[in-house]
């Protein structure tokens, strides 16, 4: 399927005010996630590949495969030498879907040749700190023992907020089950929701947004516990981790602070540091060729990881 090339001047001026009235303090959390799924109707989906609505640990997900010779490549007997990426949306906790991140998850499934479930965890502030945590935790857990992928085959990723959750999601595994994701693929993740940022905002969010959504999650928890702040929580043992930023956004200070502690930490860290976009630009991968570049390259990283078997097994 051919797909469309819009300018990055145009895109921009088109977000900029989109992003302003969506994600704002003064708007209701269920306005906002009601927007976001309209909005990301404009986000063009990749062809080959085949959308599942199932659950997970009592949790609603969207399972993304690619599709070959007209087959999706998932097969209930082979998932033990196949490769899954669980992915967790960003939006601060608060808002954001399977729905908002549909394209995004096509896209990996598609360039990965792996399945991709996207999960529809628990937000603030009706589910603070830990619901969140808790539900990627037992996603993870059922991947292995209800659908038979082994631990090291599956990746973990995500963006924004959903990064952050990836980060303390691998070490809550690695700490309680001794369980060792293939990789972790981090888009812009806010990995200390604590610390201010250094600007009023960038074309996605601002910080009056952030603050508000830091605050709905935290709820009456320990902003200290790093499983809401998992930058300050047990980096030894991660498994390899890619982590994209573009300069210009709130987050690239605090993606650059994770990669610099991961590496002194021993962990392979792949970092691609781009110019010109915006917060999760991925997302808008289907009409911005450097952002489907950029989705590429993580995606890549992630099939080196994973190592799944070949697609026409799988069929």
């Amino acid at each position: 399927m051919r797909e469309l090339t819009v300018p990055l001047p145009v895109i921009r001026a088109l977000l900029d005010p989109t992003f302003r009235v969506i994600l704002n303090a003064r708007l209701p959390w269920r306005a906002q996630r009601a927007l976001m799924d309209v909005m990301s109707v404009a986000q063009p989906g990749p062809g080959g590949t085949d959308l599942r609505r199932m659950r997970l640990a009592g949790r609603p997900v969207e399972r993304l495969t690619p599709v070959v010779d007209g087959r999706p490549v998932y097969s209930p007997a082979t998932t033990g030498s196949a490769g899954a990426v669980l992915y967790l949306h960003g939006g601060g906790y608060t808002v954001g879907s399977p729905t908002t991140h549909r394209s995004l998850a096509a896209r990996l499934a598609r360039d990965t040749g792996c399945a991709v479930y996207v999960l529809d965890y628990r937000l603030a502030p009706e589910h603070p700190f830990p619901a969140a945590l808790d539900d990627a935790e037992s996603a993870f857990l059922e991947l292995v023992g209800e659908l038979g992928y082994r631990p090291e085959r599956i990746a973990l990723a995500g963006d924004s907020a959903g990064g952050g959750l990836s980060l303390a999601t691998a070490q809550r595994l690695i700490a309680e089950h001794g369980h060792t994701p293939a990789a972790l693929g981090l888009i812009a993740p806010w990995t200390d929701p604590n610390a201010l940022a250094p600007k009023a905002r960038d074309l996605v969010i601002d910080k009056r947004w952030s603050q508000a959504c830091a605050a709905a999650y935290r709820g009456d928890g320990d902003g200290t516990d790093p499983g809401y702040a998992p930058l300050h929580g047990e980096l030894v043992g991660l498994p390899p981790t890619y982590v994209h930023a573009d300069r210009g956004e709130l987050l690239f200070e605090q993606c650059r602070a994770l990669a610099d502690l991961l590496r002194g930490a021993g962990v392979h860290v792949t970092v691609s540091e781009t110019d010109g976009l915006w917060h999760v630009a991925q997302l808008q991968a289907g009409l911005v060729a450097p952002a489907a570049a950029e989705l590429r390259k993580m995606a890549d990283f992630l099939r080196e990881a994973v190592q799944p078997v070949s697609l026409r097994d799988l069929g």
